[in-house]
């Protein structure tokens, strides 16, 4: 039986993920989440206090890892059970989530970890290489972006809204700078799809971005 896969790539800070859970929500399919599968075995290798550089022991636990996200008003990302949602954004969960994405091993073990994800009644996929790389196949394909001032507006006034110091031109710097890194790492680099739809969200209201997204897969 064919599964239905919606995959929506971009850049960081395009949107992808509120749009993607909010179709996914509404088309009542399962969610996954790429960029948190890292972070999430990150934070599984520091609970066993694993040695970061052993990489078939790193691959194992990727292996062993039951993870669950749920679609709420708010994304709730489940490790074998435990909400992990507060520890996903720590410096800690960075930085060794870096380290462990480049073992070849372990990227071979989550690979088939996304594709697991693709189940009846279907999936919205949200990342930067899930058209291209791990769903190549799907019947649809969005990659979704923005410029970069818009995109470190909108980063700008959810930081000031926590309460966060911020600056504006340094956000840009950084998101145009991780722009250029996402492009021309050698592994699974961001590009957008030869049959994906294009979204530029700049001067879109989120809502508008939701229905163009649902009408396309209607």
């Amino acid at each position: 039986m064919t599964v239905s896969v919606l995959t929506i790539d971009g850049p960081s800070g395009a949107g992808k993920g509120t749009v993607s859970r909010a179709v996914a929500k509404k088309l009542g399919w399962n969610y996954l989440d790429s960029g948190s599968i890292y972070r999430s075995l990150a934070i599984a290798a520091l609970k066993q206090a694993a040695d970061l550089e052993d990489e078939a022991a790193i691959a194992d636990i990727a292996q062993a890892m039951v993870l669950e996200f749920d679609c709420g008003d708010d994304l709730i990302v489940r490790l074998n059970g435990e909400d992990i949602t507060a520890q996903l954004g720590l410096e800690s969960t960075g930085n060794t989530a870096s380290i462990v994405a480049a073992l070849p091993e372990v990227r071979r073990v989550l690979l088939q970890k996304q594709k697991d994800f693709k189940q009846l009644p279907g999936l919205v996929a949200d990342g930067r290489d899930m058209g291209t790389v791990v769903f190549p196949e799907a019947q649809n394909k969005v990659f979704l972006t923005a410029s970069a001032a818009e995109r470190a507006k909108r980063r700008y006034k959810q930081l000031i809204e926590k309460g966060i110091d911020a600056n504006l031109a340094q956000i840009t710097n950084e998101i145009e700078e991780r722009d250029r890194r996402d492009m021309e790492r050698k592994t699974a680099p961001l590009a957008m799809a030869s049959d994906a739809f294009y979204i530029d969200s700049s001067d879109m209201a989120l809502n508008a971005v939701i229905e163009e997204v649902l009408n396309l897969i209607q």
